[in-house]
């Protein structure tokens, strides 16, 4: 099977790659940060619901004994649900641009983070499968 086919590889690539755009759109605002009636743009985080196969087994917490704690009770909340966040809006300047620099300047550092994190993930991947693979 090639590596292409194996869903983390994917969906690593298509991070990736969403991340090299987003970077692209982040740079865009900021080089218009004085173009009169421009508004900063971003995109939409990847979805990979539709990546990953619907057979795969769930995992539950088993309760060996009674003095565990249930996961229900454990504090974190129990779950797989996060909170969106969305925003009041952006600041329009009196000449119609709504591009702030500090905004889009901390996307750019998150951003790239991200990308550094995802390549790292994907060679360290790369190496796990050369050395079950008796090549690494």
């Amino acid at each position: 099977m090639p590596i292409s086919n194996i869903p983390l590889f994917a969906m690593l690539r298509t991070r990736m790659q969403w991340h090299q755009e987003r970077q692209r759109v982040l740079s865009e605002n900021v080089a218009n940060a004085d173009t009169p009636g421009f508004r900063a743009r971003d995109l939409v985080p990847p979805k990979f619901d539709r990546m990953m196969p619907r057979s795969a087994p769930g995992v539950s917490l088993v309760r060996t004994d009674t003095s565990h704690q249930s996961g229900a009770s454990s504090g974190l909340g129990g779950g797989n649900s996060f909170e969106t966040m969305r925003s009041n809006g952006q600041e329009i300047r009196p000449t119609g641009n709504a591009v702030s620099l500090e905004d889009e300047m901390i996307k750019v550092a998150a951003n790239q983070m991200d990308y550094q994190a995802a390549t790292a993930l994907y060679t360290r991947s790369l190496g796990l499968i050369k050395t079950a693979l008796g090549r690494g």
